[in-house]
């Protein structure tokens, strides 16, 4: 293991490292965005491996389990596009305001993250500078490019959450997350609630807020945008045929929403 946390540098990721954005369908012309705030793992090389063993980067603390293939096949599938981080959550955190104090976690899930303790002022700058705001600047230029060319936007933020939370069984198989919106997250509910033995979270298991969110506070609420995030529980999706089954799912609920918000003239 390997902790370069604090290294003194300019830049972070070298010139032959992956970028932070992953971008897909960006021609997509449905009215769905997706964003996927926690969608890779990556570690840029200059951190090492912040101290951790290869098992902790596999876990939750590190990426949403299973969400990437999940989000891959529901803008195909949609024509939607999909924009999303491909460094971990340990780096930054990309749906966290950067002030926030577990932005750039020092412990997460009772693990200590070594490579992120006694950062200085400079470093954690750096890791904003690098991953925090390429995403979330591309986000608000391809907002402004759909508003420009007259196209609607949707917001759905997806992610993935532990069956199990401090040593708390989850009983939800999917949440809706959100704040002020009152268009979109009800007809997800309805609609997921409608679907055969799946137990639902309304802002459960996490609620939105502006002291711990940043996708749809910042790029939905504030931009007066539709939105909604969506959590699903990590062991349905942990494989890819789980993944492929919600895929189908979101899309099919999701589909049915758009007919619904053109007929009513909000899309």
């Amino acid at each position: 293991m390997t902790v370069q946390g604090n290294a003194a540098a300019s830049t972070l990721l070298g010139a032959d490292e992956i970028p932070p954005v992953l971008e897909r369908n960006a021609g997509g012309r449905s009215p769905f965005l997706f964003a996927c705030d926690h969608y890779g793992r990556l570690l840029p090389r200059a951190l090492g491996d912040l101290g951790l063993p290869a098992s902790e980067l596999e876990r939750h603390i590190a990426v949403d389990i299973g969400i990437a293939g999940v989000a891959e096949a529901v803008s195909d599938a949609l024509d939607g596009h999909l924009i999303a981080q491909r460094y971990s959550r340990l780096v930054i955190d990309c749906n966290r305001p950067p002030k926030a104090p577990n932005a750039i976690p020092m412990i997460s899930e009772h693990t200590t993250i070594p490579g992120n303790e006694g950062l200085t002022h400079e470093a954690a700058e750096l890791r904003r500078r690098t991953i925090f705001d390429p995403y979330h600047d591309h986000i608000g230029a391809v907002i402004d490019a759909r508003q420009r060319a007259g196209q609607p936007t949707l917001l759905v933020a997806l992610h993935s959450f532990t069956p199990v939370y401090a040593g708390i069984k989850r009983p939800w198989h999917v949440g809706t997350l959100y704040q002020r919106d009152r268009t979109l997250p009800p007809l997800l509910l309805q609609a997921l609630r409608a679907e055969p033995e799946l137990v639902v979270g309304d802002n459960q298991p996490y609620a939105v807020s502006e002291a711990t969110d940043y996708t749809i506070p910042v790029h939905g609420e504030a931009r007066g945008l539709i939105n909604s995030g969506i959590e699903i529980r990590q062991d349905l999706i942990a494989d890819a045929d789980g993944q492929q089954q919600w895929a189908e799912r979101l899309v099919r609920i999701l589909g049915e929403i758009e007919v619904t918000l053109r007929a009513q003239g909000l899309v």
